[in-house]
């Protein structure tokens, strides 16, 4: 069945590396339309899953990242549209220059060919990653979660019909439509098919397909996220700052997991920070420095900090506080306890904004900013398949561009090499 899946997959890419861009972004229109005609059996099928994961004491957190409702379906079609308005990378030359022998000379971007994710829990992740591969002229394999089967069905069955109604080939976006495992294992070793594969999910999932895929494996979306608040901050902007990065989504992978605090604000910030995002439900993990702080506050609102709960990511409403005393100490901390996705600082200092630009190794670094922001959408990208934490070949979130590669092209008049 998988090699099958992939066989397909590769003749697809074939086809799709020579379509058009009015063609490409004539079905992902197509695409969105039918999202918005069959929000109803989309919203029946996802209710399933929901009502499966309920029935298996699925946590809160993920429970919120396998919920669609209108709101979202609405908000995934206009994503699907925001692609189309987005310049197509197929065939782009870059770099050009004339050799001093007189040949001419530029790399030009083309698809990487076939590409296989594997998520779990996300069922809008099936047509961000739908419409960023076809527009990027990819064939794309998705491999779901057990826990979004009915829904990927129901998604899966609109983006085949899109590319029927253009046209197009439907093994161009396949779904391996089972809950075994051992399909998993399979699809690891599709080398001659499959040319990159992206694992979304726990560090479990990573790490089986870090040590068992035969494939290029592009790893990312783990994010324990820090922000530092260094004793220049603007202490009112940096409370609605972290309550943003913690509270406006916390089941995400650029949400908010530590706060760093300098201990020449801490006396003033912790407290008001503490009162203001208890009011939204946050608990917090709090070191020796912080709780001394935090004596006013009930004993069930902040615990001291247990031995892991730095390298935790919460994907909840928990947030960790610690003080350190120089901005050379909070940049150690994220580099021991830090993924390299998402960290900033809040500071008005220019030489310590400059500083942890340059020394902090995350994928996204911010100034004065939510980390709420490393999303391709807000980024300007449109959707992203991934936010790879990694360096090859694409950090940070990975759209069209990042799922390209390129070649050279050589232009000669009857050269040859003396």
């Amino acid at each position: 069945m998988v090699e099958t899946i992939a066989r397909q997959a590769r003749a697809a890419a074939q086809q799709l590396a020579r379509i058009s861009t009015e063609t490409k972004n004539s079905c992902i229109n197509t695409m969105a339309d039918l999202l918005d005609l069959e929000q109803a059996a989309v919203l029946a099928a996802n209710q399933k899953d929901i009502q499966a994961a309920q029935a298996t004491g699925m946590a809160d957190s993920l429970i919120d990242r396998l919920m669609l409702n209108e709101s979202r379906l609405t908000s995934m079609a206009a994503d699907l549209r925001h692609v189309v308005s987005l310049p197509d990378p197929v065939g782009e030359s870059f770099d050009a220059y004339l050799a001093p022998n007189g040949l001419k000379i530029h790399k030009q971007r083309v698809p990487l060919g076939v590409i296989a994710v594997i998520y779990e829990a996300r069922p809008n992740v099936t047509m961000d990653v739908a419409s960023l591969t076809l527009k990027s002229g990819n064939a794309v394999i998705l491999r779901g979660g057990s826990e979004t089967l009915n829904s990927n069905r129901a998604l899966v069955a609109i983006l085949q019909r899109a590319l029927k109604a253009c046209g197009l080939p439907t093994h161009a976006i396949q779904f391996i439509d089972s809950p075994d495992r051992s399909l998993v294992a399979q699809l690891l070793k599709m080398h001659q098919w499959i040319d990159m594969l992206i694992p979304r999910g726990g560090a479990g999932l990573h790490q089986y397909c870090r040590e068992n895929s035969s494939i290029p494996v592009i790893t990312g979306g783990i994010g324990i996220c820090h922000l530092f608040v260094d004793e220049s901050a603007n202490l009112e902007a940096a409370v609605a700052i972290l309550q943003n990065a913690k509270v406006q989504r916390p089941s995400v992978c650029n949400a908010l997991d530590t706060a760093l605090v300098h201990p020449a604000v801490a006396a003033q910030f912790l407290p008001a920070l503490v009162k203001r995002l208890a009011q939204d439900g946050v608990t917090f993990r709090a070191d020796e420095r912080a709780l001394s702080y935090l004596k006013e506050f009930p004993n069930d609102l902040i615990l001291p900090a247990g031995p892991q709960d730095f390298d935790t990511e919460w994907l909840s409403l928990v947030l960790g506080l610690k003080v350190v005393d120089t901005l050379d100490e909070a940049m150690d901390f994220i580099t021991q306890h830090g993924t390299h996705h998402s960290d900033g600082i809040l500071t008005q200092n220019d030489e310590n904004s400059r500083r942890f630009v340059a020394e902090v190794d995350s994928a996204a670094v911010y100034v004065n900013a939510s980390t709420r922001f490393t999303d391709g959408s807000q980024l300007g990208l449109g959707a992203e398949v991934a936010i790879s934490t990694q360096r090859l070949h694409a950090r940070g979130p990975m759209a069209l561009k990042e799922l390209t590669t390129y070649k050279w092209v050589i232009l000669g008049e009857q050269h040859i090499r003396p």
